[in-house]
């Protein structure tokens, strides 16, 4: 990339995946920032992403739960454009141009999708994808978006972008406590504050391959409910915020009537 090019930073959270990085982490291309979010891995993931990337900046998650790994990642980032990024070799490093592209371009969300053009799956099941289609239809009924692929958490987005998201605080440590939102339902709070936050979200699509080692640790049936809850709670949010908003913005013009009525409050 030329020199005026905005600077990447990859965030790949990993609990125990050493033998998937030693396939992964040489593929990613030149950038100027990788970050390993570390899970409390037992298996040398930390020594194994270090040999092959001297220069990785590697940390430690402080609670548990991808979402978790992924807000201390977020946090860690100093490059422009932050990288969604799995350790388990289901991304495919040679896809990130294109999101760097999609956002350059004008995006301020680069989001991948498994069913837009030039996306697909080796590893989606039926059951997996009949729950993927009825989450990513109500997200859409009740937000008004227009996602195709709700739960896919392959994305880039510019890191400008992090404290709008209002994340749970990383900073907390609780070694064996999850917040709401550090769990697999982190890509659909995010999908939904960046459509709720009125950014320009743009589908890069994206061929999810199998995990090389290893099992996932996603439930299908029991993070599929937490999605649903997730999805419910951020329209109530967003619904409460703008009521909020509208509150506010009578207070302020009935003031500006009638400055009397500050007056008197005060």
């Amino acid at each position: 990339m030329p020199s005026s090019a905005p600077t990447v930073t990859v965030v790949v959270p990993a609990r125990n995946e050493a033998r998937n990085l030693e396939v992964v982490l040489p593929l990613l291309p030149p950038v100027h920032q990788v970050v390993l979010v570390d899970g409390h891995s037992v298996d040398g993931t930390i020594e194994t992403a270090r040999r092959l990337m001297p220069g990785i900046h590697v940390v430690q998650q402080t609670r548990k739960g991808k979402g978790n790994a992924l807000a201390c990642g977020f946090a860690a980032a100093t490059g422009d454009i932050i990288v969604m990024f799995d350790a388990d070799g289901s991304a495919d490093p040679d896809e990130i141009p294109a999101f760097v592209r999609a956002l350059t371009e004008g995006a301020d969300v680069a989001k991948g999708s498994r069913f837009t053009n030039g996306g697909g799956s080796e590893d989606l099941t039926r059951f997996r994808s009949v729950g993927n289609y009825f989450l990513n239809g109500i997200t859409n009924l009740l937000l008004g978006s227009r996602y195709t692929d709700l739960c896919y958490g392959y994305n880039a987005f510019w890191r400008r972008l992090v404290p709008g998201l209002h994340l749970p605080d990383h900073t907390v440590e609780a070694s064996d406590t999850m917040i709401w939102g550090d769990g697999f339902e982190i890509e659909t709070v995010l999908n939904c504050r960046f459509f709720l936050g009125g950014h320009r979200i743009v589908e890069v699509g994206s061929i999810e391959k199998s995990r090389i080692f290893g099992e996932s640790n996603l439930n299908a049936i029991r993070d599929g409910f937490r999605v649903l809850r997730t999805i419910l709670a951020e329209r109530g949010h967003a619904r409460a915020t703008a009521r909020r908003a509208v509150i506010e913005d009578t207070v302020l013009t009935t003031q500006h009537l009638d400055p009397s009525r500050s007056r008197k409050a005060a």
